[in-house]
């Protein structure tokens, strides 16, 4: 996906109103209901249902197709509005620190090391390994990194831990995770919630759906970066 798909799913996916976000996409675009349908081979009644809420929030393949098919029609009539878009675009700013290791660390030693609590698939955790972790503040990158970025976020390797700072319950760093995927096609092998109460059960069940290993810490970020001090390249 270019920059432009990645954000509007991106927001689409992320939205409290999915329907609603999808509207003013295709709104954007000058696209109408019946225009829309037609490409994707639907009915308007059903293009309607999704953007008024009347159906359950669409899946990530669902608004793959609806954002391809807005830019492929705007580029069939010319891509003025693709290229007016994509003129406000500007650099993500540096808003997560990565760290490498010298070598593989077992999942259940790192768990030890950040004093953390499995949440979900405690299983996987005993076969993962990481090579680094990456310090994440989730209000930030959720709202100012694009989604075409996040394979920033993975240093040199997929294979690592994402630390999420500045979590209330857990649901919107999984989201965006689960997002991330679907642009990059990549997925961290752990993911911890840094100083979460209670975690939100959809994020156990995008965990447990994606089959990465969730833990919760609430030991202070800094005692976290001594700990692991030993591992680092």
């Amino acid at each position: 996906m270019d920059k432009l798909s990645s954000i509007m799913a991106g927001e689409i996916c992320l939205s409290k109103d999915p329907g609603g976000s999808m509207k003013k996409w295709r709104e954007i675009f000058g696209v109408s209901q019946t225009e829309l349908a037609d490409h994707l081979k639907v009915s308007s009644s059903t293009i309607s249902d999704y953007e008024g809420g009347r159906r359950e929030s669409p899946g990530i393949g669902i608004v793959k197709r609806l954002v391809s098919a807005l830019i492929l029609i705007d580029e069939k009539r010319g891509g003025k509005v693709k290229k007016q878009l994509e003129k406000d675009f500007k650099p993500a700013k540096e808003i997560f620190g990565i760290s490498e290791f010298f070598a593989s660390v077992k999942g259940t030693v790192f768990l030890k090391k950040i004093d953390g609590k499995i949440v979900a698939n405690s299983s996987k955790l005993k076969e993962t390994v990481i090579y680094g972790y990456t310090l994440i503040d989730s209000i930030k990158v959720i709202l100012d990194i694009p989604v075409h970025e996040y394979m920033l976020l993975y240093g040199k390797t997929p294979e690592r831990a994402l630390i999420f700072q500045s979590v209330e319950n857990g649901r919107s760093p999984m989201i965006a995770v689960k997002i991330g995927r679907f642009s990059t096609d990549m997925k961290p092998s752990i993911i911890v919630l840094h100083g979460v109460k209670n975690v939100d059960p959809i994020a156990i069940k995008i965990a447990e759906s994606e089959k990465i290993p969730l833990v919760t810490s609430n030991k202070p970020i800094e005692a976290i970066k001594e700990s692991l001090k030993e591992f680092e390249a």
